[in-house]
C-alpha cells in the first residue's frame, strides 16, 4: 500500500477543511476556566467585603478592565503560536520597540496616526517572519529562536534608548482611556481580536493547519499541511497582536518607552493565561475563549492582591501556585478521558 504524501488526510477536521461537523477540532476546557474564574470573581468579593473594602466599584472593575487588554492582545497572539507546537519570547521586547514606533512616527502629529499603524504592523510582521524563518529553515526550537530575537530586540533598544521617546497624538490616546458606555474601547479590542482570532483557527484552511501541526509535525506534514508556512504563519500573526498591545500601551502614556514590555512581563505573562486557559504546552489542543479566560483570571488575582495589600514575593507565589494546580486539574482530566477512551476501545474489541 503506498502513501501519498501530499494528500491530505480526509474526514479529519484538523486536516481536512472540507469535513463539517459540529466539533470539529480540539479545544481546551473553557468552560472550566470561566467557572473558576467565576469562583475567584467571588472569593475575591467575600474577602475584600470582609476586610471593609468594596470590591465593585466601576473604578476598580475599569482599573481590571484596563490592565486586561494589553495582556489580552498579547496572549491570543501567544495562543496561535502555542497551539502550533511553538511559542514566542520576544513578545515583551517586541512591545517596546513598537510602542517606540509609533510614538516616533507619530511625532504627535494626528495626520501621522496611520503611518504609525502601518509602520508598526509591518515591523511586527518582519519580527514575526524572522521567528517563523529561523524555526523552520534553521530548524532552531523555538524557545531559543524567540529568546534570541528577543535578545537582538532588547540590544536595539538599550543602545538606542534610555528612556521614553516619542509623542502619541492626544487624540489617538483616546484608545487607551475613552469607554463605550462602561466598556473601555481598549477591551473592545481586545475581545474583537479574539473573535478574529477563532474565526481564524476555525473558519480557515490555515487555522485548520494550526492545529494539525501542533498535534503532529510529521503527520500533518504527511498528510500534506505545508508546516513551515503554518509556523511562519502563526508567528507573524503572534508579533502583529504584540505590535498591536505595543501600540494600546503607546496610547496609554502618550509616548513610546522601551521597558514597557518587559515591564509588564508580557512574555511569561501571556504564556501563563494561554495555558491557564487550558491550551496544551505542546500544541494541537485549545482555544482562544479559554485564554480570555485565562487573562481575566489573572487580572482578578492582581487586582485582588492590591485590594489586600499583599508583598510582591507573595503575589508570585500564589500566582504559581494557582496555575501549576489549573494545569495539574486538566492533566488528571485528560488521563482519566484517555483511559476511558482506552477501556471502551478494549471493551468493543472484546465484544467484536
Amino acid at each position: 500500500m503506498t502513501i501519498r504524501q501530499d494528500a491530505p488526510a480526509r474526514g479529519h477536521p484538523a486536516l481536512d477543511p472540507g469535513v463539517r461537523t459540529r466539533r470539529r477540532l480540539p479545544r481546551g476546557p473553557a468552560t472550566g476556566t470561566w467557572i473558576a474564574l467565576a469562583l475567584v470573581v467571588a472569593l475575591a468579593a467575600v474577602i475584600v467585603t470582609a476586610r471593609g473594602g468594596d470590591y465593585f466599584t466601576q473604578a476598580n472593575v475599569l482599573n481590571m478592565l484596563y490592565r486586561s487588554s494589553a495582556l489580552g492582545i498579547v496572549a491570543v497572539g501567544q495562543t496561535i503560536a502555542i497551539l502550533s507546537g511553538s511559542l514566542d519570547l520576544s513578545v515583551a521586547y517586541l512591545i517596546g520597540l513598537t510602542s517606540l514606533i509609533a510614538a516616533e512616527v507619530m511625532g504627535g502629529d494626528p495626520a501621522m496616526i496611520v503611518p504609525g499603524v502601518l509602520a508598526v504592523l509591518a515591523a511586527s510582521a518582519l519580527v514575526g517572519l524572522v521567528n517563523g524563518l529561523v524555526i523552520t529553515k534553521l530548524q532552531v526550537n523555538a524557545f531559543i529562536a524567540t529568546l534570541g530575537v528577543g535578545l537582538v530586540l532588547k540590544g536595539i533598544l538599550e543602545s538606542r534608548y534610555e528612556g521614553p521617546a516619542g509623542a502619541v497624538p492626544v487624540v489617538f490616546q483616546h484608545l487607551g482611556y475613552d469607554r463605550i458606555g462602561p466598556v473601555p474601547i481598549s477591551m473592545l479590542l481586545m475581545l474583537g481580536i479574539a473573535g478574529a482570532a477563532a474565526l481564524f483557527l476555525h473558519r480557515t484552511r490555515t487555522g485548520h493547519h494550526v492545529y494539525a501541526v501542533g498535534g503532529s509535525v510529521e503527520v500533518a506534514r504527511l498528510s500534506g499541511v505545508p508546516t513551515a508556512r503554518t509556523t511562519v504563519v502563526a508567528h507573524v500573526i503572534c508579533s502583529v497582536c504584540a505590535g498591536l498591545a505595543g501600540l494600546y500601551l503607546a496610547s496609554r502614556l502618550g509616548a513610546g518607552a522601551p521597558y514597557v514590555g518587559t515591564d509588564g512581563g508580557y512574555d511569561l505573562e501571556s504564556i501563563a493565561a494561554v495555558v491557564l486557559g487550558g491550551t496544551v504546552l505542546a500544541g494541537g489542543r485549545g482555544g482562544v475563549s479559554g485564554t480570555v479566560a485565562g487573562v481575566l483570571l489573572l487580572a482578578v488575582l492582581d487586582n485582588l492582591f492590591d485590594q489586600l495589600v499583599l508583598d510582591a514575593f507573595f503575589k508570585d507565589v500564589v500566582r504559581g501556585a494557582v496555575i501549576i494546580l489549573a494545569v495539574a486539574v486538566y492533566a488528571r482530566q485528560q488521563l482519566r478521558a484517555r483511559k476511558e477512551t482506552a477501556r471502551r476501545a478494549i471493551g468493543t474489541g472484546g465484544a467484536g
